[in-house]
């Protein structure tokens, strides 16, 4: 299946803040937050963090630590034999395959993926979300968009 990714992380080159994956057929969303320790780039404290739990409340859940995270997007990609994961950005996807890696030389184990980069020149999902810079609702709005391309 295919799933539509969206990340938020502390500026440019920062570690990964939330990630969210959203299935094509509306089944059941993945959404987790991790924790972010130190200095918060100050765009990033304006327009990201105050809507990081702006999400449905059965999604709310403590920050996690990026190896927990890392664990629960193993566990929750763990139904799918061959995900096919969307991104319009090429950070949200650095972001989520570095995610899988825990150590040197180490990862979570997961399906089979290939990760696909479409360019959406002139789209924003911030602009088109409900909640700008909320990494779930902001993969909603790139589902909706591409899926609205096609025929």
């Amino acid at each position: 299946m295919r799933y539509f990714l969206d990340t938020e992380y502390n500026g440019f080159g920062g570690a990964l803040l939330s990630l969210a994956l959203v299935p094509e057929d509306g089944s059941e969303e993945f959404y987790v937050t991790l924790d972010h320790d130190g200095e918060v780039d100050s765009w990033v404290e304006r327009h990201v963090i105050p809507y990081l739990d702006m999400v449905p409340a059965s999604m709310v859940s403590p920050r996690l630590s990026r190896r927990a995270a890392a664990e629960a997007l193993a566990s929750w990609l763990a139904h799918d034999e061959a995900p096919d994961i969307v991104a319009d950005w090429p950070e949200d996807l650095a972001q989520l395959a570095m995610l899988l890696v825990t150590g040197p030389g180490m990862m979570v184990t997961v399906p089979p993926l290939s990760l696909h980069l479409i360019p959406l020149g002139g789209f924003s999902t911030a602009a088109n979300s409900v909640v700008p810079h909320n990494a779930l609702h902001d993969a909603r709005a790139l589902r909706d968009h591409v899926m609205g391309l096609e025929p």
